[in-house]
């Protein structure tokens, strides 16, 4: 039986960063989204449950709106829930018992390492994908799908070319641009990330990586972070240009093949977007699923807010 009885529930002032960012570097389950350098950078604020001298933790991003607080999960923070060895369904269920009834409304998160069906909360699944770069480069070469490989080769012969290490400003601005399309995104979060990736940069855990067309036009670009073995694909920007030449495809390659034979997962953040899981899964990614949960328990009149 776990031990699950002292869980506390502390402020940010009150957590030990030191102690916190060693669970999280121990932790089976450990993700770069967990630590307090991380979760001070994305998050509006943020809180922890610890259990004993930090064996276990559990993150919990929040805001407040019309004097209500809740739970949301942060921009580009894909997965967090509680972190730590040992795991099981009794200590996920304690946790989430432990999270202070001030917070009416939730909707966060778990991880790869808190798949557990409880009877008291209702999960709905978020699917992920991996790919595992401990092979030779030809060997994950030949997993890719027919098509990945004749865009990779498309892009080569029309004279594109990979380049990594460049202004982070130029896949902030592609991104944006991107997103547009679909989301607008708040200057609040870009800036919260430009400041990260600076941070993690300056500790050799965060690079770019771009394909750029015989005009040195950037068309497909990505940041990319570490930490744990994995390589997170955090922030892509892609030109419209670039679409129809494979340069996506050949940026993700650039990527395989430099890292190709290490002990690394590229980890593609997602998703539960179709066109984007079959994407990933044509470089022989495998599924990774995680949960997510939303509980509603704020009074009635207030049961149409909504997340911000």
């Amino acid at each position: 039986m776990n031990d699950t009885g002292n869980i506390q529930y502390l402020t940010r002032q009150q957590i030990d960063t030191t102690k916190w960012d060693d669970c999280i570097d121990k932790a089976g389950n450990g993700l770069i989204y967990a630590y307090s350098y991380y979760l001070d950078q994305m998050a509006a604020n943020w809180a922890g449950l610890v259990l004993n001298d930090y064996k276990t933790v559990m993150p919990l991003t929040w805001k407040k709106k019309f004097s209500i607080y809740y739970l949301y999960p942060p921009f580009l923070t894909a997965q967090l829930g509680i972190f730590g060895n040992d795991i099981n369904s009794e200590l996920l269920e304690s946790f989430l018992n432990a999270i202070p009834k001030k917070f009416k409304y939730w909707d966060i998160y778990l991880n790869h390492g808190n798949i557990f069906g409880l009877n008291n909360y209702k999960f709905y699944q978020r699917n992920n994908y991996f790919l595992d770069l401990n092979k030779p480069y030809e060997e994950l070469l030949k997993a890719y799908r027919e098509n990945i490989q004749r865009n990779i080769k498309k892009a080569a012969q029309l004279g594109c070319k990979a380049q990594k290490g460049f202004d982070v400003e130029k896949v902030i601005g592609l991104a944006l641009q991107q997103m547009k399309n679909y989301t607008k995104e708040s200057n609040e979060n870009v800036e919260r990330f430009r400041k990260l990736y600076n941070y993690l940069h300056q500790q050799q855990k965060a690079i770019t990586y771009g394909i750029f067309s015989p005009q040195n036009e950037l068309l497909s670009s990505c940041v990319f972070f570490f930490s744990h073995n994995r390589a997170y694909y955090i922030l892509v920007g892609n030109h419209p240009d670039g679409r129809t030449i494979g340069a996506s495809h050949a940026l993700i390659d650039s990527f395989i093949k430099d890292h190709a034979g290490q002990n690394m997962l590229l980890d593609f953040e997602g998703s539960d977007i179709r066109s984007l899981a079959l994407f990933y899964s044509s470089f022989g990614a495998m599924e990774e699923k995680y949960a997510g949960i939303r509980l509603n328990r704020l009074p009635w009149w207030l049961k149409w807010i909504k997340k911000s």
